[in-house]
């Protein structure tokens, strides 16, 4: 016999990513989306499932994981309902101020907490080999040159940061460079530059829906995981 559906709050329903996670969620067994939260409603149920206002939250209907692509003024409801709840919490908000990554790193004592600035497994690799080259090839100099769609208002973005971080820890000293230009889902581009030679890391993703499914399977997965704080970095080969 299967087991139940990941009962899923999708929080930030109507952006980009919350279009994409509820489309792609209606295809999916293993999850069940019960309600999807963006700060205004004008439509109570689309699709069978119904619409909370983000001022709402509270009333939501009980889940397992809660996935959250808002921003950084809607994030502390959405995680202190998680908690309260014994929910897992999913999110890919950008732009948090301390102050809430250490809400995170509280709640994780509780709960599953997973925050990733990108959901692509192949940008979990890409961290990994980062902080390799880093440890390699000491003193080349590191750039990460970041591109994004023109609406895209974080820069250096999340991925690009986490990068950085990656590199850092292997012991270079990044820099980083952010173009904003036309549709672009999302490119990164780390390099190593040494005397007479240079390293060139890529990752291009070219749809969206990249990101959505991982945030989906990240979600199903963490549910059923203990309280602490987790990374796309676990998941690979689960």
């Amino acid at each position: 016999m299967s087991n139940p559906p990941i009962r899923l709050l999708i929080h930030g329903a109507t952006g980009r990513m919350g279009r994409a996670l509820l489309r792609l969620a209606a295809e999916r067994e293993d999850v069940q989306v019960v309600a999807a939260v963006s700060r205004r409603v004008e439509q109570r149920v689309i699709d069978g499932v119904p619409r909370f206002a983000a001022r709402e939250l509270a009333g939501a209907p009980a889940f397992d994981a809660a996935i959250d692509f808002s921003l950084p003024d809607g994030f502390d409801g959405v995680l202190a309902q998680c908690v309260q709840r014994g929910a897992a919490f999913v999110s890919g908000t950008t732009g948090l101020a301390d102050a809430q990554r250490q809400a995170l790193e509280a709640a994780a004592a509780r709960i599953p907490v997973l925050w990733a600035a990108n959901f692509s497994l192949g940008v979990a690799v890409l961290n990994a080999l980062v902080e390799r080259a880093a440890r390699e090839l000491p003193g080349w100099d590191c750039d990460i040159v970041e591109s994004h769609h023109v609406h895209k208002q974080d820069a250096p973005s999340g991925t690009a940061l986490a990068l950085g971080a990656a590199a850092q820890r292997g012991g270079a000293a990044p820099r980083y460079a952010s173009l904003r230009a036309g549709d672009i889902v999302g490119e990164h581009l780390v390099q190593f530059a040494g005397l007479g030679e240079r390293v060139e890391l890529i990752h291009r993703a070219t749809d969206r829906d990249v990101f959505a499914r991982g945030a989906l399977t990240a979600a199903a997965r963490v549910a059923a995981m203990p309280p602490g704080r987790y990374a796309m970095a676990d998941l690979l080969g689960a």
